[in-house]
């Protein structure tokens, strides 16, 4: 498992995603898309235990909640930067919605709108790291990885009307 992760099929209404454990967590989790998934038969107790709570935590914001406990996450990956805009968007309530300003500046770098953009862009575990919470400073959409028919899918399921 060290250098390969272990990949495990995670069902839900909207299609299944694709969730990567790495030792330390959870580290990527990808969209449906029309694709076979090479998963693992059975995985070490660990990471069926996290793949539990990560099943439990995407169906809760699919359906609009909070979750109530999520996996480990194994950020390594990013740079420092990044993991702090990835932390400030887990403080994002539910069913608000910030700019990619106000994420800069609750990463530390008031300056730094397009590289918390560009952060939110590189999110490995998007849903439970709630990048589809931030916006334009004009209020538009902004982008999203997995298109903006799964930015305004997940904003209205948290009640917000785009």
């Amino acid at each position: 498992m060290k250098d390969n992760p272990v990949l495990l099929p995670l069902p839900t209404d909207d299609g299944v995603f694709l969730a990567a454990y790495s030792e330390e967590g959870l580290a990527g989790l990808a969209f449906p898309a029309n694709r076979p998934a090479r998963t693992a038969a059975e995985p070490p107790p660990r990471v069926a235990r996290w793949h539990q709570q990560a099943t439990r935590a995407i169906h809760a914001v699919l359906a609009g909640k909070p979750p109530r406990s999520l996996p480990p996450f194994d950020l390594r990956a990013g740079t420092e930067f990044r993991r702090q805009v990835w932390a400030a968007l887990q403080r994002i309530p539910v069913g608000q919605t910030i700019s990619y300003a106000d994420l800069a500046r609750a990463a530390g770098q008031p300056r730094a709108a397009r590289a918390a953009g560009g952060a939110c862009g590189a999110n490995p575990i998007p849903v439970l790291i709630p990048c589809h919470r931030v916006l334009a400073t004009d209020g538009g959409l902004g982008g999203f990885t997995a298109g903006l028919a799964w930015k305004r899918k997940l904003l209205a399921r948290e009640g917000v009307v785009r």
